[in-house]
């Protein structure tokens, strides 16, 4: 799945509970469990309001909100890019995932140890990133190495991949996180995605204690990371929905919906910015070749007049075509061959 949310944490900081919290309180779930070393996966619905408002409109008792894969990963450790405990492991199944949430202890509790000693929400924050930085630091010097033969042929291609590469590794050795640093133009650098460096994903922390556990600094020092957070006790099983729709957000993600023609009301995810040919494909494959033209309402609008046939006959239904972008929150009809 392209929409792939990472959770990760040191040992014992709640990972797990996190992971089965999230997977337990939504619906149409569907889990994949691997062996132990290996992440489980769940595929975690997303729950939408609006869409419960749309299939009220006719009744429809079969919901198909929009889902999010989120992958359970290793717990880290100090010198995983070096191979510290299951380090290689880890690092190469956050590449997997779009954006990570970081699971940080702030809870106090003699029975839980933890992996450093003393609880220190700060340290672990740094300790998790620098593990990151450092496994990006080698990604580009393994690069730098596969294009020397260029470099000292002169090769202009080569010359200004090398001058971008130091760039970006002068801010890693600052022990800056390239998602917080770089403009978005610059993190879709053709030569940016093609190393899918750790420090390019979003992150939101999910503090695991009390409110009372969180001290200001760090909630300042994640919010100086231009990062989300969520101050939740894992231990009294919290609900997690703003927490999902938070990931949905930062992957990138809008909505549309479709409800005609069909025995079910659906929301559909797609990237922001997406054109509606692209959009429909995700429906059927088969709309690709066969698209006409698509029927376009907001879905406030919709709500307001009750009916699909009613909104054609004022002209509040919208004919567009292949290239249109579609907003969040569109219910789209497809006419097609």
């Amino acid at each position: 799945m392209d929409f792939s949310v990472g959770i990760v944490g040191l040992p014992n900081v709640g990972k797990s509970t996190l992971f089965s919290l999230i997977t337990q309180q939504e619906v149409n779930i569907q889990n994949y469990p691997f062996t132990t070393i290996d992440p489980n996966i769940a595929i975690v619905s997303v729950r939408d309001e609006r869409l419960e408002k749309l299939a009220q409109l006719k009744n429809f008792k079969k919901i198909t909100f929009s889902k999010i894969e989120f992958i359970d990963i290793a717990g880290l450790v100090k010198g995983a890019h070096l191979g510290e405990g299951l380090g290689n492991q880890f690092l190469s199944q956050i590449r997997e995932a779009k954006i990570i949430v970081i699971v940080v202890r702030c809870f106090k509790d003699d029975n839980v140890s933890h992996v450093y000693g003393e609880v220190n929400p700060e340290r672990d924050i740094d300790l998790v990133n620098l593990e990151l930085i450092y496994k990006d630091l080698e990604t580009i010097e393994k690069r730098k190495k596969k294009i020397e033969g260029e470099v000292k042929s002169n090769k202009k291609e080569a010359l200004l991949e090398l001058d971008f590469l130091n760039q970006i590794q002068n801010l890693l050795e600052q022990q800056k996180l390239l998602f917080s640093t770089l403009k978005e133009n610059v993190l879709k650098d053709p030569i940016i995605l093609s190393l899918n460096l750790l420090t390019c994903k979003p992150q939101i922390y999910l503090l695991n204690g009390k409110e009372e556990d969180v001290d200001e600094k760090i909630k300042e020092k994640i919010l100086s990371l231009k990062a989300d957070y969520f101050i939740a006790d894992l231990k009294e099983k919290p609900d997690l929905s703003s927490l999902i729709k938070k990931a949905y957000q930062r992957l990138n993600l809008i909505t549309f919906f479709t409800i005609e023609g069909e025995n079910e009301a659906r929301a559909w995810p797609i990237e922001k910015g997406t054109k509606l040919i692209e959009a429909v494909s995700r429906i059927h494959s088969d709309f690709k070749e066969k698209f006409i033209k698509a029927e376009v309402i907001n879905w406030q609008k919709l709500l307001e007049i009750e009916n699909w046939h009613k909104a054609r006959e004022k002209g509040v239904l919208k004919l567009e075509g292949k290239d249109y972008l579609v907003e969040d929150g569109d219910v789209i009809l497809v006419k097609h061959h």
